[in-house]
């Protein structure tokens, strides 16, 4: 028992000592959100982007192709669009900050599985292809990303089916009724893979 409570400690001890901040990874440069030049409809709507929120002891990700980076309210943005059926709503629900990362071609694969499985069926905190890295405002992110964005939660809402001017878009898109949550972010971080 002694040497089980012993192996549990530095267990706990390693794990913990794995765990790092964006800010202590030099391979990552702080980078101001006027520095992002890049073609963002393709990054989001063809390369595609992982949406994570929660902390380095409970978080969830998923991968999306619908979002926009952009300026309102003042303030440089990002809009996520998340179903409420899918285990990421709960923590973009219930957390202040989330980030958005971006990939290089090569990580498809890890993108792909993270949007065709679920949370709570899979463990994605412990997916072998992603290190889960902190952000300033203690959020989630992953080393394997090329751009990090971490984003604070201005406002959130729900599609309502009365609001669509368009009810083929809703009919095609939303067949099920099951229609996303879009949650407004201010841009408070950007990082670049140097």
């Amino acid at each position: 028992m002694k040497n089980l409570a012993l192996l549990l400690i530095l267990f706990t001890a390693i794990g913990c000592s794995a765990q790092t901040t964006i800010s202590d990874l030099n391979n990552f440069e702080k980078q101001s959100w006027q520095d992002l030049n890049e073609n963002v409809i393709k990054m989001i709507g063809k390369d595609w982007m992982l949406i994570a929120a929660g902390n380095l002891e409970d978080y969830n990700m998923m991968t999306a192709s619908w979002g926009t980076l952009g300026w309102l309210w003042e303030k440089p943005v990002s809009t996520i669009y998340v179903r409420p059926q899918r285990h990421t709503h709960t923590y973009t629900e219930s957390e202040e900050y989330y980030s958005i990362c971006f990939f290089n071609d090569p990580d498809k694969e890890v993108l792909r599985l993270m949007g065709t499985v679920s949370g709570r069926d899979f463990d994605k905190m412990n997916y072998e292809k992603l290190s889960p890295i902190e952000t300033p405002n203690g959020s989630i992110a992953f080393k394997e990303a090329y751009i990090v964005i971490e984003c604070k939660k201005l406002y959130s809402m729900a599609f309502k089916e009365d609001e669509f001017t368009n009810t083929n878009t809703m009919n095609n898109i939303y067949p099920k009724k099951d229609f996303h949550t879009a949650y407004i972010g201010e841009i408070v971080g950007v990082w670049r893979k140097k």
